[in-house]
């Protein structure tokens, strides 16, 4: 992406770009890990392009924190489900395994 391209994108869409850079970026670098990549200057591109978007948005004195915010997509709410109500109570279930090590008093180590 060029500097030009990127100065004329609006701040959500700044936010948005880079959001799509970093998770390229992502998937790249499972790409080299994996030994799937074949064209290894894509990495470079990717970077140049984030570092592009990072320029304008500390140019117009933006937050990257505050524009990943905007951009992000609302958590879904979602009740308490049973383990976190588990946690929260303070209450654990100990298996055979722990009952037996408690009884044997050994550590697990026999």
């Amino acid at each position: 992406m060029d500097i030009v391209k990127v100065r004329e994108l609006t701040d959500t869409e700044l936010g948005q770009e880079l959001a799509t850079q970093r998770r390229s970026l992502y998937d790249l670098r499972f790409q080299l890990a994996t030994r799937q990549l074949t064209d290894h200057s894509q990495l470079s591109q990717v970077r140049r392009a984030i570092a592009r978007i990072l320029t304008v948005i500390t140019e117009r004195g933006l937050d990257e924190n505050e524009l990943a915010r905007q951009t992000a997509p609302a958590p879904a709410a979602r009740g308490r489900g049973r383990s976190a109500a588990r946690k929260s109570s303070g209450t654990t279930k100990k298996t055979a395994t722990d009952k037996a090590t408690a009884e044997s008093g050994t550590g697990g180590k026999e």
